[in-house]
């Protein structure tokens, strides 16, 4: 999924939905519209009966078959038709985030229960990629095959190229991520799925424990999805949401535990220490516990 789309719909949520903007000539309520559209555009598996794009259809439905597990569903990260775990979780991670901190704004709007099936058709994909204890499913689809054969995603039916991480090849980075993800999105439900909340809240849980226990850069995405940062940041992203989807101090003393000195650049997939100094700075305003 192309990271400057990502961007452009977390700008639209920070900018263009406070009411303030001052350039009438920018419609923010479109740019976010068809932000989300994009990510339907992307969306990979049996699309349900409310699809509001009308050229594409199901597929990837055999994904997972070659591992046995049920892997359909997820994004597609841009014009190829890989599933990659680590920037999908960021894009999940990111709109939850924009999801609850601007939820009136997005209600009225209009776009509030599109982000949130966005953000469901993320979560339900990552139950299923975790749904075996101590296990992640991290990639589907092999990019250099992929690129060799540009083709719909509907007219895709061969076997697919299947990656996890577990105890004996660890990924704590996409771990983490993914618990963050999950955590984050838990948020969003809380209140109104609370059955389906709880269980996002446990996975995170589950995920972080994987990404902690069992330490090491993952690389089996690169070239493509290397994490140039390490795990560092990933953890501490992951931790900080949980605390915020908790406020179980536990979380709190691991980040005060564990925090460094880091040079904070962008935000994007692969460094959040950005994202997570925002999120303790509101932890550090709002619960007053820091």
């Amino acid at each position: 999924m192309k990271m400057t789309l990502l961007g452009m719909i977390f700008l639209s949520l920070l900018i263009g939905l406070n009411g303030k903007v001052e350039a009438q000539a920018h419609n923010y309520k479109e740019a976010l519209a068809k932000s989300i559209i994009f990510l339907e555009c992307q969306r990979s598996g049996k699309l349900p009966p409310n699809n509001r794009v009308p050229w594409r259809g199901d597929s990837g439905l055999d994904d997972g078959k070659l591992a046995n597990v049920d892997l359909i569903g997820g994004y597609y990260d841009a014009g190829d038709n890989v599933k990659y775990g680590l920037p999908m979780a960021f894009t999940v991670t990111t709109l939850s985030w924009g999801a609850i901190f601007y939820q009136k704004q997005l209600q009225a709007v209009g776009e509030l229960q599109h982000i949130r099936d966005a953000i469901r058709w993320g979560t339900d994909y990552f139950l299923k990629a975790s749904s075996r204890p101590k296990r992640l499913y991290v990639q589907v689809g092999d990019p250099v095959q992929d690129h060799q054969c540009w083709i719909r995603p509907e007219n895709m039916h061969m076997p697919r190229t299947v990656l996890k991480i577990d105890e004996h090849t660890p990924g704590t980075e996409i771990a983490a991520e993914t618990a963050a993800a999950m955590a984050a999105s838990s948020i969003v439900f809380r209140d109104i799925d609370h059955v389906y909340s709880h269980k996002l809240l446990n996975k995170a849980k589950s995920l972080l424990s994987l990404a902690g226990s069992h330490r090491g850069t993952y690389d089996g995405e690169c070239p493509f999805y290397c994490s140039y940062s390490g795990f560092n940041d990933e953890m501490q992203w992951a931790v900080t949401w949980l605390y915020k989807a908790t406020r179980n101090n536990t979380y709190l003393h691991y980040i005060l535990e564990e925090s460094i000195d880091a040079v904070v650049g962008e935000f994007n997939w692969d460094l959040k220490y950005a994202g997570t100094q925002i999120l303790l700075t509101e932890v550090c305003i709002i619960y007053k516990n820091l």
